[in-house]
């Protein structure tokens, strides 16, 4: 069964490119492949914007075939978040997706520390 936002175990792939929301899952998983540089069936979490950033499809492999899950926003855009890569595509939490999708701009955003955090740099 397919949870969203996925688990915390489940690695998620957002394109920096927009991409064109006709695609489907063929469309998708040549993105995946030529685009992300990762397999379309590793049961990662790829996300693809438009280029208006007002509609968003990801793609996920569940073990016996594709999901495609798409979502318009009728007002605004999604947030430009962009990670410091020189790669084609940048890695989200599960958290910062669930919050990209509720609108929250994470521009600036810093995470508090952890118990764990400090635990390792002591």
């Amino acid at each position: 069964m397919l949870s969203f936002p996925p688990s915390p175990s489940v690695r998620i792939f957002v394109s920096r490119d927009p991409t064109d929301m006709r695609k489907g899952f063929d469309g998708l998983s040549g993105e995946v492949i030529d685009v992300v540089d990762e397999d379309p069936q590793s049961g990662h979490l790829f996300v693809f914007f438009n280029r208006r950033r007002d509609r968003m499809k990801c793609l996920v492999w569940d073990g016996s075939g594709f999901w495609l899950l798409y979502k318009r926003i009728e007002h605004g855009r999604f947030p430009i978040f962009d990670r410091a890569t020189s790669r084609t595509s940048f890695e989200l939490t599960s958290a910062e997706l669930a919050l990209l999708l509720d609108g929250i701009d994470l521009r600036g955003a810093k995470r508090r520390r952890t118990h764990d955090d400090l635990m390792r740099s002591s």
